[in-house]
């Protein structure tokens, strides 16, 4: 999973949400930047009942946001999500390419464009993909 930090700069950068089920976001500046939550259509929980474990399900949680509008979260893609973002605006460049690679124990995001290879390296192949994709983002931001 990508950190809190790289999924803003996605989120400034333009990268767009279509909530879907089993998407994770965050609720930043709220004081629950640590909390990871997940789109889900029920809601299920871990518990112990008479000394063994359960999942249990409920049709409303004990605590919740009656709701929150999804421009005030951050969605928190994952590793899939990422590379189909970056597979998606690689398409309609003249020589697309896009590999991942591990080096000793960093990930190495390749890709080829505008012309020229780029390479982004990180401890988690999502964050390298993020990067990735954050660098395509901002450069075409930058260039409309």
């Amino acid at each position: 999973m990508i950190t809190l930090e790289l999924a803003k700069q996605l989120q400034a950068a333009g990268l767009v949400w279509e909530a879907g089920v089993n998407d994770f976001f965050a609720i930043p500046d709220r004081g629950m930047d640590e909390r990871l939550f997940v789109v889900a259509d029920m809601l299920a929980s871990l518990d112990v009942f008479r000394g063994w474990p359960v999942v249990t399900f409920h049709g409303t949680a004990e605590w919740s946001l009656d709701y929150i509008l999804t421009m005030e979260v951050v969605w928190m893609p994952r590793e899939d999500q990422l590379r189909g973002q970056l597979v998606d605006l690689l398409q309609d460049e003249p020589d697309p390419r896009l590999q991942l690679a591990l080096h000793a124990d960093r990930y190495r995001c390749t890709i080829q464009y505008s012309g020229a290879g780029h390479v982004f390296e990180a401890a988690d192949a999502s964050d390298a993909y993020g990067l990735a994709l954050l660098h395509i983002l901002q450069r075409r931001f930058s260039h409309e």
